[in-house]
């Protein structure tokens, strides 16, 4: 694959992975860390300093707004750290700096912003970095993914009288800690002729732009023209997309291209050892995939331990299965606060998980993490085929079967199902282009034919070297991916059944923000800082001091 591919592939898919990618990013290459030689140095040297969700959280409890970071920087000897946050709204400007002498005292000094000037230069409306097609009409495409123009290139190559009559010019703005939705809420709504036709939010933002604030800004596809409620039948596309991208008025006003609905990814050789079978649907019997609880699980994680695994890597790698399994948002109608039974439960889970030893005690997207998917003691990960693409292939110690642990995964349902990332297309009601702004978007999300970018992207025609698992169900059902890394089987037969089992149904506007609140509350029960009342207690009293 060309150096160009690779590049964009790496930043394009450690975008999916929304707000734990940028922690895992920071903690690769820190500003001032770059003369540390291993990841492992770097993890020692970050482990005394505050985390990015730390700062975040302590900064909005402070100020009582919605803060992104944009900048981040340690000292070569983990002693200093200074964070820079910009509010959501693009006025205030934060800097906070913490260090040793007083690790439990942070320091802030702010300031007012104008001209949206955001930290490190002005971040206002920037010009396009690629353009395609020679046509008078142009349609502007505001992407935090470098794949994005690439995919465009394909479409004016295959569809070149659109290249004649219109212009694309696509703008890419960095994702790192909120920056992306700052630029994009901003020229959305005064941008006027520098705003974006089209538009692409990730998951853990998605939400705000169709059903929170944003979503007055926002075309539904009916109005594009786009005959929406017999394509989307056609296409079969995943509910959990049409959830996501349903407007709380209920009308369609984004839909994605890649699937990220999560399956259960587990070790076909332990699963021999101590179940008998490693057939994904026995496995799927013993884990109670279907039931929509954690019972046969924690059995198979106790029968696991007594055999010397443990079921998984740590924590963190159900904090995403048990965030978008849920019978109701965050916060109903009258915005008050909703813990769903499937959300307290995972109180409970998270507690025995760390009581009775069932994980490996590693952090998602640190070295360790990464080493459990080698020759070790870790029975399952959680996650769509971009986890195995992109992750679990490139970490599992060799590229053939033999080689460390490729070719001794397998695939099968969850005991709950969920999604993890993707990216939602959105139009510009505003747009001036709907006929050239509904045949893209068409092609990304709706388009079931072998020159749809879904179909493309399913049978590895865009030469990334991967087979993508895809939110149109028509298309998965022609695609097949016989995955080397999983023993040759044909993988998308379950993420396709992983398609018809998640909902998004729930998402909340402020999903992202509530979550943190949670999870910290969870993680500080489970390992015993707290009681359950008092985690309880705490993660409310947060909330109830949010202002949203």
């Amino acid at each position: 694959m060309a150096v160009k591919k690779i590049l964009a592939l790496l930043v394009g898919f450690s975008l999916i992975l929304g707000v734990t990618a940028c922690d895992f990013l920071k903690k690769q290459v820190p500003v001032d860390l770059e003369s540390q030689t291993s990841a492992e140095a770097t993890d020692d040297l970050l482990a005394k300093v505050p985390s990015d969700k730390e700062i975040r959280i302590a900064t909005e409890q402070r100020y009582n707004t919605i803060f992104y970071i944009v900048r981040m920087s340690v000292s070569t000897d983990g002693n200093e750290a200074e964070w820079v946050l910009v509010s959501r709204d693009g006025t205030l400007e934060v800097t906070v700096t913490w260090n040793t002498n007083d690790p439990d005292e942070l320091d802030y000094s702010d300031r007012g912003l104008s001209d949206f000037d955001v930290a490190s230069g002005s971040l206002d409306f920037p010009d396009n970095q690629y353009s395609y097609g020679q046509g008078s009409e142009t349609i502007r495409v505001f992407s935090y993914t470098s794949e994005v123009p690439e995919m465009i290139g394909v479409y004016m190559d295959k569809n070149p009288a659109f290249g004649k009559k219109y212009k694309v010019e696509v703008v890419i703005i960095p994702a790192d800690s909120g920056t992306y939705q700052t630029v994009l809420s901003k020229a959305l709504l005064t941008g006027e002729n520098k705003a974006p036709d089209i538009y692409l939010v990730d998951s853990p933002y998605a939400a705000e732009y169709t059903k929170g604030d944003m979503a007055r800004c926002a075309a539904s596809y009916w109005d594009l023209g786009i005959d929406i409620d017999n394509m989307i039948e056609k296409a079969d596309i995943a509910d959990y997309v049409v959830n996501v991208g349903t407007r709380k008025t209920g009308e369609v006003v984004a839909l994605g291209y890649q699937s990220t609905s999560g399956a259960m990814i587990y070790r076909a050789s332990i699963a021999r050892e101590v179940f008998g079978t490693d057939d994904p649907d026995e496995i799927e019997k013993i884990m109670g995939a279907g039931t929509g609880k954690w019972d046969n699980f924690l059995d198979a994680a106790k029968v696991l331990k007594s055999k010397g695994y443990s079921i998984v890597a740590g924590l963190d790698d159900l904090c995403e299965v048990c965030n978008t399994n849920t019978s109701s948002p965050w916060l109903d109608s009258d915005s008050n606060l909703v813990v769903s039974p499937e959300r307290e439960e995972f109180f409970d889970l998270a507690k025995t998980l760390i009581d009775e030893g069932y994980t490996d005690g590693a952090v998602s997207w640190t070295e360790s993490w990464y080493k459990d998917m080698q020759n070790s003691q870790v029975f399952c990960y959680f996650g769509s085929t971009w986890l195995i693409n992109w992750v679990m292939m490139g970490n599992c110690g060799g590229t053939r079967a033999g080689e460390g642990t490729y070719g001794d995964w397998r695939v099968c349902l969850p005991p709950v199902g969920f999604f993890w990332g993707g990216s939602w297309i959105l139009a510009n009601k505003n747009t001036k282009q709907k006929e050239g702004v509904a045949e893209l978007i068409t092609w990304f999300t709706l388009d079931t034919s072998e020159n749809g970018l879904q179909y493309l992207l399913a049978n590895d025609k865009l030469g990334y070297g991967s087979y993508e698992s895809v939110v149109s169900n028509t298309v998965m059902a022609e695609s097949r991916y016989e995955c080397g890394f999983c023993g040759g089987q044909d993988i998308f037969k379950k993420y396709s059944d992983c398609n018809r089992y998640t909902s998004g149904n729930n998402m909340y506007e402020h999903d992202i923000e509530i979550y943190d609140f949670y999870y910290e509350a969870v993680k500080q029960y489970a390992n015993g800082n707290i009681s359950r009342d008092d985690a309880i207690r705490q993660f409310k009293d947060n909330v109830d001091s949010y202002d949203f």
